[in-house]
């Protein structure tokens, strides 16, 4: 095992005796959202693996350690400390690790820790992406380049509509990741369930996804599979309403000169401002609905895996 990676009693146990576990992101935790619906939201996500049959891994970094698995006082601490800690992708664990420092897991560095641990499912919110003007800018995720190389199934609500959803697609396709839509034939766009974008390919229950996720581990082939789960009807918003918001944010990110790491966050800050909360409520309710569908897949996967 990585000398440098703790993973939590409940979680070892589990792996050690082929139970399903699903690994959470912290940066939502930090970085997504104010305290307390935080700490709330990451509680009440692990409550939501548990009710649908799997053991909840949230990935972060304290102290220097990888961690594979919190407590409720470690949650409530990243919670409170909030966007002080720093947002961690691959570049940046070498140097936290070195300083003992704290790191909130984005998409990628959840790949990371969740593959070291052996942990093959994993529930987000959304994935990052090609952001738009990358061709000038060159403003690209590194989610991208870990979905192409690490072997985790990623269940998201698809790529953030702050994005440039063709060419994130175009650049998943490059890197030879499967898209697959759960009972979708187009892509989600985070905050609302269609985006104008095909996926790859339909799947529509927990036990197909595993069987093509198992396909793909069985055969040796390198990279991740990305679940693009619609967020639920109820709460999916209003396409103009999100898209006008989204605008104007991204020409204030411009205009104030953000970039890099600090984009996303300052994006999805103002989205939720200009939207009155609702897209707060929004993120809320997705990341349930793929931790379930997370959940029941990783289920799935391990009886796969002990047949």
């Amino acid at each position: 095992m990585n000398r440098y990676l703790d993973i939590a009693p409940e979680v070892a146990q589990a792996l050690a005796e082929g139970r399903p576990v699903v690994a959470l992101e912290s940066t939502i935790i930090s970085h997504g959202m104010p305290y307390p619906q935080n700490v709330e939201t990451a509680l009440a996500v692990e409550t939501v693996i548990r009710e649908n049959g799997a053991v909840p891994a949230t990935i972060a970094i304290i102290g220097g350690r990888l961690k594979a698995g919190l407590t409720a006082d470690e949650i409530e601490y990243f919670g409170k400390k909030g966007v002080e800690i720093t947002k961690a992708s691959r570049r940046d664990l070498p140097v936290l690790v070195a300083r003992g420092e704290d790191g909130a897991c984005t998409v990628t560095t959840t790949m990371m820790i969740a593959h070291m641990a052996g942990i093959s499912v994993f529930a987000t919110g959304g994935i990052g992406g090609v952001h738009r003007g990358a061709e000038t800018t060159m403003d690209i995720s590194a989610d991208l380049e870990e979905l192409g190389q690490t072997p985790v199934l990623v269940v998201c609500a698809g790529a953030k509509s702050i994005l440039d959803l063709g060419l994130t697609l175009e650049y998943l396709e490059t890197k030879g990741v499967p898209v697959i839509g759960y009972g979708t034939d187009e892509l989600p766009a985070f905050y609302t369930r269609k985006s104008g974008f095909g996926v790859d390919y339909r799947i529509d229950t927990p036990a197909q996804l595993a069987a093509a996720f198992h396909a793909q581990r069985e055969m040796g082939l390198k990279g991740g599979m990305l679940v693009t789960n619609p967020i639920p009807e109820e709460y999916s918003m209003d396409a103009d309403v999100i898209n006008q918001a989204i605008d104007q944010a991204i020409a204030e990110s411009r205009a104030q000169g953000i970039h890099g790491k600090a984009t996303t966050p300052f994006l999805l800050a103002r989205v939720k401002d200009l939207t009155g909360g609702d897209s707060l409520d929004s993120n809320i309710q997705l990341v349930f609905n793929n931790a379930r569908v997370a959940a029941r897949t990783a289920v799935e996967l391990a009886a796969l895996a002990k047949a």
